[in-house]
């Protein structure tokens, strides 16, 4: 059963997960974060089936996510991150970070590091002035156009 696009929903977390959602979609993203650029190398590395592969690729780069560039000596093309999809590196680290955290047993689980200091790495929320947001203090303000109103009842 093909579920219903949510692309014209007022939810930014329904809207995004519509765009880049799918299980491969993230991990080619993950991927080209970490410097691949070929259809043969997300191949290689996923084990995605081409067909798979083929229309997750085309459909990040609708999304703008990625873009084909000329491959530096030779005809085909390759794929690269735009800056959209280099901002969702934040998203896939804290992914990272929420999985090794709940998922695997703490001898199991990786450590982010500052390859500079070697200290350990998180992410926090913060103002724009610099104070640190707990999840529990956030609050949506709603925009006008994205109030809903209740059909007028007809007499």
């Amino acid at each position: 059963m093909k579920r219903k696009s949510l692309g014209h929903s007022p939810c930014p977390v329904a809207r995004s997960l519509d765009s880049i959602g799918e299980w491969w979609s993230l991990l080619i993203v993950r991927d080209a974060l970490m410097g691949k650029r070929r259809f043969g190398e997300f191949q290689q590395s996923l084990g995605a089936a081409r067909n798979i592969l083929a229309v997750r690729l085309r459909k990040l780069v609708a999304c703008g996510i990625l873009e084909k560039i000329p491959a530096p000596r030779g005809a085909r093309q390759e794929y690269g991150l735009t800056d959209k999809g280099r901002e969702l590196g934040m998203v896939l680290l804290a992914l990272r970070l929420w999985g090794a955290k709940w998922l695997f047993a703490p001898e199991e689980r990786e450590v982010l590091v500052d390859q500079a200091s070697g200290e350990t790495i998180g992410l926090e929320l913060r103002t724009k002035d610099g104070r640190r947001v707990r999840s529990a203090d956030l609050a949506l303000a709603p925009r006008i156009s994205h109030r809903v109103k209740a059909p007028s009842a007809r007499a």
